[in-house]
Formats: C-alpha cells, structure tokens, sequence
C-alpha cells in the first residue's frame, strides 16, 4: 500500500501566532484515478495571506472557510501521475488548488497546464495567484494612468511587488511601503520603484509628504495598519483605493478603526475590494496581459522556500513578521 502525507485544518486560529495546534498531519492511501480523474504529485505549493482568512469562521466572506477536518486549501504546482481525462496526459505539468498534500486527486476542475519553460518558482511567483490578483487589482480595478502616483503596502510581497513594477511600467511614480530598510532598498534599487518607507520608522508622515509632494492617485492597499490613514490623508481628488489585503487585521480580536468617510465625499474617491475568485473566468485574458511584462524583462521576482510540508505551519506567521523575502512558496 502506498502512503502520502496531508494536513488537515482543525481549530479556527485566534488572535496571535499561527500554531500548530490547528492543524493535523495525517497519513493517506494513495488512491488511483477514477474515470475522468487525474492524479497529481505536487512539488511546490504556494502560501498566500489569503489562508489567513480562509481559515476564519466568517462565512460571509468571498469564499466558504475550509472545513475543519479537511485538507488546507493552497494552490500549487505539481506533474500529472495519472490520468484519465482526455484534456491532461501523465507528464503534464500542471498548476492549480491543490491543498496541503503531498498528491491531490481532481477532475480537472480548476487545474491549467504550464505549458511556459520557467521553473515552478517563477510559474507561482508571477503567474499564479499574485500575478493575476496584481494584474486585475492594479488595470481592472484600480485604472492606471501615466503620471499619477501609486502607493503600495506590502510592497516588497509577492503582490505589492509585481503592482509597483507593472505601475512603473506604465509610466506612473511609484512608493511602495514596506517592513525593513532592507526591503526598502531591494523594491528602489532592484525593482525600480522611486521611493519606499519603512513603516517601522520615524515620521512616517513626513516621509510621505515628502515622497508624494503631489499627493497620491491610486492606493493599492495590501496590509492596512496606521500609516492607512496617513495615506488616505494625502489623496488627491478623483484617487482610486484598491483594497485587496488586510494582514495587519486579520488575527485581531479587534480591527484598527477606518478613516473618516468625510474626504471621499469632498474628494470623490473611490474605494473598491476585490478577490481572485470572483474573477478565475478572466484568467486567460489575465495572463495575455501579465505575460509581455514578464517577456520585456520589466517584471523581477524573488522567491523564499521553505522545504518539506510541515513547513507551511509555521511559515504563515512570516506574513505577520514580515521576515519573508519574496514569494513564499513549499518545495515538497
């Protein structure tokens, strides 16, 4: 009989550290495809703040919580094993919501063929979830313009980074707010941005004043936190706020309280939210635009492993600590 190892949510975390006690390692029989069926051996799976709210008892949410008992929900990038589906053939590589295991069954559902000679690390650092959440979030929501100014949160993350590069890339002046000095200099002097502030410092709205002498146009929010009113301050008249994140607040007994609603009506802004799922129909269209970016050489990326399952437990708190570099991402 052949095993594979899976974890299982099944506690529904509170305020403070990811532990472990909400999960359960468990031990699998391998079972073979069934009739249209594929099995895949994942290799590398993707961890994205957005678990933080899957997790989460909220059924109002975008999409249903993960079931306690089940596996964790994640995508990822795997081989196909075996197949009896006419759209897939054992070799494929393939890329889609696989869980927290180490083989995933599916009916295809969901599961495209990468078919881009990139390794996986690239493939879930640009073309999956962040590169699609960054390219919606930032042309269909938040409507860029040659230059304005944009302001990003979370800005050296796998979202932030991409929206600060293609925004460059359109001609706009870009910021990005991030958590370490270190960070600081990787999006100015190795992604291009033309500013960043570490949220951590001092004289945070001195910072922006003087980063954004024109005020601000587009605000893609990643993280929350109290530099979101110091920023929502300096918006100017017409500005879009895409709110795709909210990290800060995720595990909090208590959110942080909101601006004042009073500037959107004096200044006209416009405050949209937004998440992938409502918008996997896109995705060809999605990447048609994402991909010549990639191709120019205008997007760069880095990636931050972590090695072997168990690993993904403790590697969601770096999303609070901010010590990850990049794109965190399980090689299994």
């Amino acid at each position: 009989m052949t095993t594979y190892t899976a974890i299982n949510l099944i506690a529904r975390p509170t305020p403070g550290p990811i532990g472990s006690e909400l999960f359960e390692v468990v031990t699998k029989e391998l079972t073979k495809a069934g009739p249209s069926q594929i099995l895949i051996k994942q290799t590398h799976m993707s961890l994205d703040p957005a678990m933080l709210g899957w997790m989460s008892p909220a059924t109002d949410s975008y999409i249903p919580p993960v079931e306690l008992g089940s596996v964790m929900r994640s995508s990822g990038i795997g081989e196909v094993v075996e197949s009896n589906h006419p759209k897939f053939s054992v070799g494929d590589r393939v890329m889609g919501m696989m869980g927290w295991q180490e083989y995933a069954l599916s009916d295809g559902q969901g599961i495209n063929k990468v078919e881009a000679p990139l390794p996986s690390e690239t493939v879930l650092s640009i073309f999956a979830l962040p590169g699609l959440t960054a390219t919606q979030g930032l042309f269909n929501v938040g409507k860029p313009k040659s230059g304005e100014t944009l302001i990003v949160t979370g800005a050296a993350g796998s979202v932030g980074s991409l929206v600060g590069q293609l925004a460059k890339a359109e001609g706009l002046t870009v910021i990005g707010v991030v958590g370490s000095d270190e960070k600081c200099d990787w999006i100015v002097n190795e992604l291009g941005f033309d500013g960043a502030i570490n949220y951590k410092s001092d004289d945070l709205a001195g910072q922006l004043d003087a980063l954004t002498p024109d005020g601000i146009d587009l605000f893609f929010e990643n993280t929350g936190g109290p530099i979101q009113n110091l920023i929502f301050d300096r918006m100017n008249n017409h500005a879009r706020i895409v709110v795709c994140g909210m990290i800060s607040d995720y595990t909090k007994a208590e959110p942080n309280p909101g601006p004042n609603w009073i500037p959107l009506i004096k200044k006209r802004i416009t405050v949209q939210g937004f998440a992938m799922p409502d918008h996997f129909h896109q995705v060809p269209e999605l990447l048609a635009k994402l991909t010549p970016y990639v191709m120019q050489g205008k997007i760069k990326h880095r990636s931050h492993i972590l090695n072997g399952l168990e690993s993904a437990i403790d590697g969601l708190n770096l999303f609070f600590t901010g010590e990850n570099k990049g794109k965190l991402i399980v090689e299994l």
